[in-house]
């Protein structure tokens, strides 16, 4: 069966020559997912023939030594066999490097006029990638403006930009981005990037829900007792001590990563596929939360264990450091739909193991009688896997052959890898195309960024003004006995 396309899509790429502007070139950001995702896209024609990147950033190197730094992240997954090599010369060709300082209006005034060499000073499309620090978003902005390489919002050519988390540290700091920010790049220009929205499972939440006729009567509080978001990592920092220091847990994963992937699940249905009006709804949801208590949080710090050395440890962590490796928070939403469910969700390092899920736990079945009185079935859930091995499962209850009435739980499985195969796009390829087809639908709104802001502020400055000390939990182990007790109170068991 062919597949069916849904209405109201962006249009599709057009031919109009486009300048792709990586700043921060030389940093793992752009190496390893954003020049890798450019070439995927060049390999499956999704760029217009006329297309050029630069990458900008402060490390000198010639020409040669950039394209090299590039290569060793490209993959031949769209473009297999003896064409492969041929494709990345192509796209290498297109690639080009600049060095200079971010905080000089003379280096991005020498990128202005040589982009306009590579431009053969036409009209061209101008797309900047901010890969670089939060703390030198807004003076890179700045003097990309002074230097004349920003067109006025709604012109043609047009110029976006796409922006990088943490967005800010606190609701207040969040605002003074924005704002400052919005001096620059109008809000149609900007484009807040939450890659988790990118990935594919992620993306089929909402075909999920609204083009499944049998999910929509039980998607409330009347059929489903608890939804659990989970994002676990079995590494630690990874030499990243310094920065995530400075953010945490919550900071780093939790406000974005995670309420992104709650708001999707929670949301009404859009009233189209427009951008405004899905974000529309994700904002309702958000607005719905109000602001998390501390006996609804649980922070922890994992310690050495197993080889490998506990944070407090880790170079770069400064001495007494309060940061969170592991939190577990209980969030409400009090609407209409779910007012009483609890949303359970969960970040956390060092942890035994390494995936990203949601799992959407039913009530159980009243009056059952397949039970004795007084034992419960254990109820139905729908598992949406993220990542590894992305896949949607519904767990539900079976007879087992035999003579005997004997119940066990199994599993309808869709794998993607064996339902689908077509190659599955990584994240950033997704975006970026987004970006380049003005579809901002998985992207961030300023007043959506601000209601996720408004559910962790009043918590995260209390944690930090009452220097609340975290828990504790081993390297590699399940994380804190603390965050078992938090979901007991709500009469729910982690998966």
């Amino acid at each position: 069966m062919l597949p069916y396309h849904a209405k109201e899509q962006p249009p599709r790429m057009t031919d109009q020559p486009v300048s792709i502007i990586v700043l921060g070139a030389s940093g793992d950001l752009a190496r390893k997912k954003i020049f890798p995702a450019l070439f995927a896209l060049y390999c499956q024609k999704h760029l217009p023939d006329r297309f050029h990147i630069v990458g900008f950033a402060r490390t000198e190197m010639d020409q040669e030594e950039f394209r090299n730094k590039i290569i060793e992240n490209l993959t031949c997954r769209y473009s297999p066999g003896e064409s492969c090599g041929q494709r990345m010369e192509e796209f290498l060709a297109r690639c080009e490097y600049f060095s200079g300082e971010y905080d000089s209006q003379d280096s991005f005034l020498s990128l202005g006029q040589r982009l306009s060499e590579i431009e053969n000073h036409r009209e061209t499309n101008r797309l900047f990638y901010m890969a670089i620090p939060p703390f030198v978003f807004l003076g890179v902005s700045r003097a990309l403006k002074s230097a004349g390489l920003i067109s006025p919002p709604g012109s043609n050519p047009w110029s976006r930009a796409v922006i990088e988390k943490p967005f800010g540290s606190d609701r207040d700091s969040s605002d003074k981005l924005v704002n400052e920010m919005a001096e620059v790049f109008a809000e149609d220009q900007t484009y807040r990037i939450d890659h988790y929205l990118g990935k594919e499972v992620v993306q089929n939440l909402m075909v999920l829900r609204f083009a499944n006729l049998v999910f929509d009567p039980i998607w409330n509080r009347s059929y489903i007792d608890n939804i659990q978001i989970t994002w676990m990592e079995d590494i630690g920092t990874e030499g990243r001590a310094g920065y995530f220091d400075q953010y945490g847990i919550i900071r780093d994963v939790m406000q974005n990563h995670l309420l992104q992937m709650m708001a999707l699940v929670a949301m009404e249905p859009p009233i189209s596929l427009n951008a405004q009006d899905v974000r529309d709804e994700k904002v309702k949801v958000l607005r719905a939360a109000p602001p998390l208590e501390l006996k609804d949080l649980v922070v922890a710090q994992y310690t050495a264990s197993n080889g490998h050395e506990g944070y407090l440890e880790e170079k770069g962590v400064p001495e007494g450091s309060i940061a969170p490796t592991f939190a577990a928070a209980v969030i409400q939403v009090k609407n209409r739909r779910w007012d009483g469910v609890p949303f359970l969700i969960r970040a956390g390092k060092g942890l035994d193991r390494k995936f990203a899920e949601i799992r959407i736990q039913f009530r159980p079945v009243p009056g059952n009688t397949f039970c004795d009185p007084g034992t419960v079935l254990d109820p139905n859930e729908l598992v949406i896997r993220v990542q590894p091995d992305e896949s949607v499962s519904y767990r539900i209850m079976n007879k087992v052959p035999g003579l005997e009435m004997d119940l066990k739980e199994t599993d309808l499985n869709l794998s993607y890898q064996a339902a689908f195969e077509k190659e599955i796009p990584e994240a950033y390829e997704s975006l970026i195309l987004d970006v380049l087809e003005d579809d901002q639908s998985l992207f961030i709104r300023a007043d959506e960024l601000a209601a996720a802001w408004d559910i962790f502020t009043p918590a995260l400055q209390q944690l930090e003004r009452e220097n609340v000390k975290p828990e504790t939990y081993p390297f590699k182990s399940p994380g804190p006995e603390a965050a078992n007790r938090l979901a007991q109170e709500y009469g729910v068991k982690w998966k």
